[in-house]
């Protein structure tokens, strides 16, 4: 009756081992770590990268604490933050371009709980100290931009067809495209359907009205938020932020969290910059390119350095020819020999700039330049083929698939979509996260203490099975939580706290059923069963309600109330598994082996019949 197979002990035996094993890193504390990683496919991050930091700190004459590869990134451990400081500027220096060389913190805990996954939980925003920034994006903007790109498609096309047109207007999420008469409003209809599927043309008169439907509206403001959240990606690595948080909050705002950042300076100036992309010709004269080598860089050019794990210098003119304003979009691709490329979309005045370029200029190579805080790098300088027009461009060359995909996404995020400003910012400083960490911990420890010692002062054996059901119930959340790497807020403390009480309740449930019983002079083992069996019905709807409140706050909520809703979600989970089923192995493995069992030590059980007091110790 009250006995559980060898295999369920076993399981539930096995289920707390884990636990304790993915909850004791976060009792190790952490040690100043640099962290080397890249965010090129192109680059790869293995043993001779190893070697190579190794080498350059031995030199250095500074002393690490260990240091491995994992999931593409190199990490390596410091015994302070001072001899972190001086190996990151030599790290730098060593591996040059391409590489992301950020401060960082690393549990100190064994390595082999790190080969199994076993790390300890983020620290949130609230916890670690730092920046936060709400930022708007400009959707006027996004939307402006993308109807001068329109227009600029309408004036090439008609200019192709030989169609005269008026000045273009827009009104609202609509463009007015006057023309001479309606026949030539007849004759370059099919033509503008073609090219905007998407949109909807309604002859008026003699102007052709171009308007969007809410769903594209709706399609190019989530684009732009999107890009604008890559870009920002990209930006904030050079931050050395262990764990950012850059997420969407609403149709039009970003949310940006740097824990661990205190110059709040340096973070606006990284997250709000833009970064720009030009188009110029190379100038592979030999002469010339030999005395830039030399030093003696000629009037009108420029050296600089290409992308890529071995970069060359290229010559290229100061004259701009095309500006990353007129790009759409860039996607990899492969050519019509099946070699890795890059597929660029043009707006229509880039189109037709690109295709009088590149008819100018065949058998010549031009360089793609990213410019950004002040910077220049050549992406990719490809040979010129032939004309390309029709505002579609293919860019290709002595490129891997790794790097063509790398070369798409710094010609996608190398400037915003469109404006942004900051609508709110807040710095929290390290003293007060630690402050934070210490009032949250305490309170947990206190309220559990609390709790303790009320179960098993009223419940005696069976409040103390409650007080090591709820040990373990705390023991799973934070295993789960370390092992999904959640980050742990604030709010997260107070769901740890909330949890404590939910999960008792249950135990408190449970005994009082099984007093119940006794009161009606049912024999103790039968009392056991059918305590945990009348209570169990009570205890799932009362969890549900609050699970459904649970699901609730995570799908509508954003930022701390989603970092509440998780914790308490996942605390709903574990305490019903520890309150009943650890409980109820607890009372099996002590009370279950008595075939005569005649007293329960579960306090004082009153007898309404006699008003006596019969204590069933």
């Amino acid at each position: 009756m009250n006995r559980y197979p060898l295999w369920k002990y076993l399981l539930i035996a096995f289920t707390i081992v884990l636990a304790m094993i993915y909850s004791l890193p976060n009792i190790f504390g952490e040690t100043p770590a640099v962290q080397v990683s890249t965010n090129r496919q192109s680059i790869v991050i293995n043993d001779q990268t190893q070697a190579r930091v190794a080498s350059a700190l031995q030199t250095a004459g500074i002393a690490d604490d260990g240091m491995f590869v994992v999931d593409n990134s190199l990490k390596i451990r410091f015994k302070d933050a001072e001899t972190q400081l001086k190996a990151r500027d030599v790290i730098e220096n060593t591996l040059g371009e391409g590489y992301i060389t950020a401060l960082n913190l690393l549990a100190d805990s064994p390595e082999w709980m790190a080969k199994i996954k076993a790390n300890p939980m983020f620290l949130g925003l609230d916890l670690r100290g730092g920046v936060h920034f709400t930022m708007q994006v400009d959707m006027k903007a996004a939307m402006v931009k993308t109807f001068e790109r329109y227009s600029g498609d309408i004036r090439r096309e008609l200019r192709r067809q030989k169609i005269r047109i008026g000045s273009i207007a827009q009104n609202g999420n609509s463009l007015t495209v006057p023309f001479q008469d309606a026949a030539d409003v007849q004759k370059a209809l099919p033509a503008l359907k073609n090219l905007f599927p998407e949109a909807t043309l309604a002859p008026q008169g003699s102007s052709l009205v171009l308007s969007l439907s809410e769903e594209v509206i709706n399609k190019v403001r989530t684009d732009a938020v999107k890009q604008n959240i890559s870009t920002l990606h990209n930006r904030v690595n050079e931050l050395g932020v262990a764990e950012p948080v850059i997420q969407q909050a609403g149709a039009d705002r970003i949310v940006v969290q740097l824990p661990g950042v205190q110059d709040t300076a340096k973070a606006k100036d990284i997250i709000g910059r833009t970064a720009t992309l030009e188009v110029r010709m190379v100038e592979d004269d030999p002469a010339k390119v030999q005395a830039a080598l030399n030093g003696n860089v000629p009037a009108g050019f420029e050296l600089l350095s290409s992308a890529g794990e071995n970069p060359e210098k290229v010559l290229v003119n100061k004259q701009v020819e095309l500006t990353g304003d007129n790009i759409n979009d860039a996607q990899p691709s492969f050519d019509e020999n099946g070699a890795p490329a890059v597929s660029i979309n043009l707006d229509g005045s880039g189109g037709t700039i690109f295709g009088e370029l590149t008819a100018q200029n065949v058998g010549k190579r031009m360089a793609m330049v990213l410019i950004d805080q002040g910077k220049s790098e050549v992406v990719t300088a490809p040979v010129i083929r032939s004309a390309i027009t029709g505002g579609r461009v293919q860019i290709s060359g002595s490129m891997s698939t790794a790097e063509a995909n790398d070369t798409s996404l710094l010609l996608r995020a190398g400037s915003l979509a469109a404006p942004m400003q900051i609508v709110e910012e807040r710095t929290i400083g390290p003293s007060l996260g630690k402050e934070n960490i210490e009032k949250g911990f305490d309170s947990t420890l206190w309220g559990f203490a609390v709790v303790a010692v009320f179960m098993v002062v009223y419940y005696r054996l069976m409040g103390l099975f409650s007080t090591i059901a709820l040990t373990t119930n705390i023991l799973f959340l934070v295993a789960i939580l370390s092992a999904l790497q959640a980050t742990l807020t604030l709010p997260g403390i107070a769901a740890l706290a909330l949890t404590l009480g939910m999960a008792i309740d249950s135990n408190v449930l449970i005994n009082e059923r099984i007093r119940e019983e006794l009161r009606a002079g049912v024999a103790p083992q039968q009392a056991i069963n059918l305590g945990y069996q009348h209570a169990w019905a009570t205890i799932v709807d009362s969890n549900l309600t609050s699970l459904i409140a649970g699901i609730a706050l995570l799908i509508f909520g954003s930022g701390p109330v989603r970092g509440f809703a998780v914790v308490h979600c996942l605390g709903i989970a574990t305490s019903m598994y520890s309150s009943v089923v650890v409980s109820r192995a607890l009372v099996n493995l002590w009370y279950g082996r008595r075939r005569k069992l005649q007293t329960i030590s579960i306090g004082q059980v009153w007898k309404p019949e006699n008003g006596a007091a019969a204590a069933k110790e």
